[in-house]
């Protein structure tokens, strides 16, 4: 059974807890194609003007990530949604958008595996706005498997490729389908460890507009032992530092405490780091903005990602913010141990 197929209306409205994964909205219905029709893909034809030609946002990713979050903050954004649209089918919806006179200037569609009999297609569709100048993104939802599974039990609803098998084979098997396009993402937004609110926050630092800071950045402290983050897009290593762990007067404090801070940066090579790394955030920040990307998340790890790592990320955070980057902090494993 797929998300649309066979489900009771109530529970159809449910959303999906965590990441507020909601049921799709109704989109493009009955559209010429499925029954054979030839539809005419021209968006360059004449009369249709190249400024009038919609930008377009691929929105794709793991069932129970939070496409329907993702897709929702961009309604409310303003932008035209569809939900559920075949693949083969993209280029049809810009056309239409591109002929709407203006009134249909931003296009988001969610492409997933409910539709996975067109999804071969997809990448033949996308080359296809490529030669024909339309500018294009693609946002991938991830999740861990432990998330998912604790979603989909949650509200009792099995996984749309699961079949006779366990949730975790339906979440493999929507992994393996979703590498490739995973790879071709420009937006990859783990939603593993975020509320609907912190999801809607990313997505309003990439798409709220121009009134918006040019770049913002999610500073993310980490602990190696749990795992590198798979959303980051900068990682680096603090475990070249001693371990405040091995200071018993320190070790039951985090990198908060300003005695821990302070253990910290009084190591050689620190106060350096810092000084560096910040200079290089400022060259790498300004080509993010000359390709248009407006979001980065920089991950700093030590071991547990409870001392060194967090007072780095504080330090870190403070300068780009300094340099007119809105920067958010986030401690993943802050209090894991």
């Amino acid at each position: 059974m797929t998300e649309h197929e066979e489900q009771p209306t109530a529970e159809r409205d449910r959303a999906h807890t965590e990441t507020g994964e909601e049921q799709p909205r109704q989109a493009a219905q009955d559209v010429a194609g499925e029954s054979g029709a030839q539809v005419s893909t021209d968006i360059t034809a004449a009369g249709v003007p190249e400024a009038a030609i919609p930008e377009l946002v691929i929105i794709s990713g793991m069932s129970g990530a939070g496409r329907s979050t993702a897709a929702k903050c961009l309604e409310d954004l303003g932008w035209f949604v569809v939900d559920n649209l075949p693949p083969a089918l993209i280029p049809t919806m810009v056309e239409l958008g591109a002929r709407s006179q203006g009134n249909v200037a931003r296009i988001a569609v969610v492409v997933d595996v409910r539709g996975r009999r067109f999804f071969d297609n997809l990448r033949q569709s996308l080359a296809d706005l490529d030669t024909k100048g339309v500018t294009r993104r693609i946002v991938f939802l991830e999740s861990s498997d432990e998330a998912l599974v604790r979603r989909f039990e949650s509200v009792r609803r099995p996984h749309p490729l699961q079949g006779d098998g366990r949730i975790v084979d339906g979440i493999a098997a929507e992994r393996e389908l979703l590498r490739e396009l995973r790879g071709d993402a420009d937006l990859v937004i783990d939603t593993s460890s975020l509320n609907v609110h912190e999801l809607r926050a990313k997505m309003d630092a990439q798409f709220a507009g121009d009134e918006e800071p040019e770049l913002r950045a999610t500073v993310m402290s980490f602990g190696f032992k749990y795992g590198l983050p798979v959303d980051a897009d900068l990682v680096a290593d603090m475990r070249f530092l001693p371990n405040p762990h091995w200071v018993p007067e320190l070790r039951p404090y985090t990198g908060l405490n300003e005695e821990v801070a302070a253990y910290v940066f009084n190591q050689p090579g620190a106060k350096e780091f810092l000084d560096r790394y910040a200079e290089l955030l400022r060259l790498i920040a300004a080509g993010y903005r000359r390709e248009g990307k407006r979001y980065v998340t920089i991950a700093i790890g030590c071991t547990g990602g409870k001392h060194r790592s967090v007072a780095m990320s504080e330090k870190l955070a403070a300068r780009l913010a300094a340099e007119g980057v809105e920067t958010v902090v986030v401690h993943r494993d802050m209090g894991r141990e």
